[in-house]
């Protein structure tokens, strides 16, 4: 630390309200690792702050606004993970109906023709976006999709329908809407 009058100021701070804080922390949390958390963080805030402290009497009040910005931040920041997570794992309710056996879902992906395979699993096995297929593949964002499309359609008519006659093409025994 390069100023020791700084260090020495801030941990008298520290030292005076640390309980303050804490219990602050924990009352906006109700969590006592969030808590500490936060009282960590407020600390640490404080330390690149503190010439922005301009009157130490106001030290509690200017600890607590950093103790409430950081809690309200991080609310802030977990609805949006949270609203990220139900948009992209929407909680559903399997079909009893269409439950696949993995081997049999691998062997009806094997027998789609390459064009629409690898797409397809780049999009739902690995999780590229479309763009990054399109670049993968050296394809339009276009084609990405509608062959996409097309795996998806020809997948559902394998997995719900009746095997295809060894030997014959996917593409005469699907239609390709």
């Amino acid at each position: 630390m390069a100023d020791s009058g700084m260090s020495e100021s801030l941990f008298a701070v520290i030292d005076e309200h640390y309980g303050l804080v804490y219990r602050y922390a924990s009352r906006l949390s109700g969590r006592q690792d969030e808590a500490e958390d936060l009282t960590q963080q407020t600390f640490l805030s404080a330390r690149q702050h503190l010439e922005q402290l301009r009157n130490a009497g106001a030290v509690k009040s200017w600890l607590c606004t950093i103790v409430r910005n950081l809690y309200l931040r991080s609310q802030h920041q977990q609805q949006r993970w949270q609203e990220w997570c139900d948009d992209y794992h929407p909680v559903t309710t399997p079909d009893p109906k269409f439950e696949i056996d993995p081997q049999e879902l691998q062997a009806a992906i094997d027998q789609l023709p390459e064009e629409f395979r690898t797409p397809l699993i780049l999009f739902y096995f690995r999780e590229f976006s479309y763009k990054e297929i399109a670049t993968q593949l050296q394809l339009p964002m276009g084609t990405v999709m509608s062959r996409l499309s097309r795996a998806k359609t020809q997948l559902r008519t394998l997995l719900t329908s009746e095997p295809v006659a060894a030997g014959e093409p996917v593409s005469k025994a699907v239609s390709i809407g």
